[in-house]
């Protein structure tokens, strides 16, 4: 391994740009993103179920060590798929798991990977007409599109059809953005000029109508969102009229469940439960905004507040795709993910205590 002193401070590096990525809602939501380091043999990553936004504060970086985990990955091998199986057990004093996007950063050949869910390249991530779109913002970088594949092996295997390219910049279709540089500055300073590149103007929304919400919350499990930006995806009706087709994200469907609760017209909380046979986590009231259920957790209005930024980024016109019924059941049966959720609740009910 590389002298300790230089590694170290790379690390450091690391850790302060992902706090401030983390610090950006427009970049990365809650638990959602990471980043790594190479260092030799050896890949620091985020944790599973960390927040980027803690990183100065707690220890979330996890070592993975990567030649039997690629090796794994090029097998096809489902052990890939427990990267915790891989981990440098000396050097992991946290004892968590690493990112369940392990695979991917360990597939790239750049020393230094971040992985954000920022809302503008998400905005044309979950557009069918994605690639054109892109295609003039991006002019001169060494960029590829990557078609949605669920969050682990399969979008590792699908990075990897793009290896020879070498990319530095890899948009994934109703996902997110990765870049990569040989250091931590000049990624950081990649993952800036790409952000700016794809920035789009969001529209405004009207403002939330908040008698009607506190007469709707009265007596109900239920409570405003953590953000007020979040009840824009029910006041704006374009936005509104795109969260009704479907999921358009991962985090998504593991935060918030399938797709968007849309109350019809005349139903209140007890209503909109009656017509499901559950208690979704958020309710959006066309016109009002969004009420979420009170045990939700951080995670959870991080994403609500992610899904209204999204909305008001796609134009009300423009071809969506939606995550089909397979890809939903692919994230919501998967052990990673199930890990991820249980340490998001686990966090939410220490706050709670």
């Amino acid at each position: 391994m590389p002298e300790a002193a230089g590694w170290q401070a790379e690390l450091e590096q690391l850790k302060t740009v992902s706090a401030r990525i983390g610090s950006d809602p427009l970049l990365t939501q809650g638990a959602g993103g990471n980043t790594s380091l190479k260092v030799g043999g050896t890949l620091w990553i985020k944790a599973s179920g960390t927040w980027l936004a803690h990183a100065k504060e707690r220890d979330i970086m996890v070592p993975v060590e990567m030649a039997p985990l690629i090796a794994a990955v090029e097998a096809i091998d489902p052990a890939a798929e427990q990267a915790h199986q891989f981990t440098v057990a000396a050097l992991n004093s946290s004892g968590l798991r690493p990112s369940i996007e392990t695979t991917v950063h360990a597939l790239m050949p750049q020393r230094v990977v971040l992985h954000v869910h920022c809302v503008d390249t998400i905005a044309y991530a979950v557009r069918s007409d994605c690639i054109e779109q892109i295609g003039p913002c991006l002019a001169g970088l060494n960029w590829a599109y990557v078609p949605y594949a669920r969050p682990g092996l399969p979008l590792a295997i699908a990075i990897s059809e793009h290896r020879s390219q070498r990319p530095d910049v890899l948009v994934l279709g109703n996902h997110g953005l990765v870049v990569a540089g040989e250091t931590v500055p000049q990624t950081e300073a990649l993952l800036e000029d790409v952000k700016a590149r794809l920035r789009v103007a969001p529209r405004n929304a009207p403002a939330p109508d908040a008698d009607r919400l506190a007469q709707l919350a009265a007596g109900t499990d239920y409570r405003l969102p953590s953000s007020e930006a979040a009840h824009a995806a029910a006041t704006d009706p374009a936005g509104l009229s795109l969260a009704g087709k479907g999921s358009l994200y991962p985090d998504h469907v593991i935060f918030l469940g399938t797709g968007s609760v849309i109350a019809r017209d005349g139903e209140d909380v007890s209503a909109v439960i009656a017509r499901l046979g559950a208690s979704p986590v958020s309710i959006l009231f066309p016109g009002a905004g969004i009420l979420m259920r009170r045990d939700a957790t951080p995670g959870a209005d991080a994403m609500a507040r992610c899904l209204a930024d999204v909305l008001a980024r796609i134009p009300e016109n423009a071809p969506v795709r939606v995550l089909t019924a397979e890809e939903h059941l692919q994230l919501t049966d998967w052990d990673a993910e199930k890990y991820r959720q249980d340490l998001a609740r686990k966090g939410a009910a220490k706050k709670i205590a």
